[in-house]
């Protein structure tokens, strides 16, 4: 499996607090340059599409204001990760051709200077100690008044709802994986509040220990865990 890592050049060492939509505005634009039909697929407005990527920001020296985020240097790196080879190819072909121009948001403007590519580790244990690089968000949905619960790790129910989040997306994505063997458990666990497509909800970081079988634990390292993988959220790394 690989990753993919972005290096982003700003006009000024700052994003906006909610740089979620510009990340997003940013994979639109190179997708639909280079492929329209990944673009209709991914990005359609006539259902709710299940991403099999996820992505996370390392903003340097990050200082956080109630409209912005000032950095400590005028670069930021993104990390990008996808169950789907092929796409992957595509999304590093799409970026790749995005190197070196303009994209503009408010008030401010970034470059990307360079895309490289890194072989994840090889998963060889059915058990993983892992730390998040962007925050896990475990979500329970009520379909009947369309409203959301988010759980953090010092709830009792969060390995719960994790799981539950978890086959939902399997199933989203027909992808048959058994699932009775997972568990999470927080380790040194830290609640965050953090912002989702203009919302704030409640978020995990931290250290974790993850429990399941070979090809399931591949899946989660490479398309994230938890809801919210494709906006930025639920990406980690192995540590052990």
């Amino acid at each position: 499996m690989t990753e993919l890592k972005l290096e982003f050049e700003l006009e000024n060492a700052e994003l906006p607090i909610d740089y979620d939509k510009v990340i997003l505005s940013f994979m639109k634009a190179a997708i639909e340059n280079f492929s329209p039909d990944l673009f209709d697929r991914l990005y359609n407005k006539r259902e709710s599409v299940i991403k099999t990527y996820c992505w996370t920001c390392y903003l340097p020296h990050a200082q956080f204001t109630s409209d912005t985020i000032k950095l400590g240097a005028n670069k930021f790196m993104l990390t990008f990760s996808d169950i789907d080879m092929g796409e992957l190819l595509i999304f590093f072909n799409a970026f790749s051709l995005m190197k070196h121009k303009i994209f503009h948001m408010n008030r401010n403007s970034m470059k990307l200077l360079s895309v490289k590519t890194r072989k994840l580790q090889t998963i060889k244990e059915t058990e993983l100690i892992v730390k998040m690089q962007s925050s896990l968000i475990a979500r329970k949905h009520n379909s009947d008044d369309n409203t959301d619960v988010y759980y953090t790790f010092d709830e009792p129910e969060f390995s719960d709802i994790v799981k539950e989040n978890l086959k939902i997306f399997l199933q989203r994505i027909n992808i048959e994986c058994d699932t009775s063997d997972f568990s999470i458990v927080p380790l040194k666990g830290k609640k965050v509040v953090t912002r989702t497509m203009g919302q704030f909800v409640d978020g995990n970081i931290g250290i974790y220990k993850i429990t399941g079988n070979l090809r399931l634990l591949e899946i989660l390292y490479a398309a994230g865990i938890g809801t919210r993988r494709s906006a930025g959220h639920g990406k980690f790394e192995i540590i052990f």
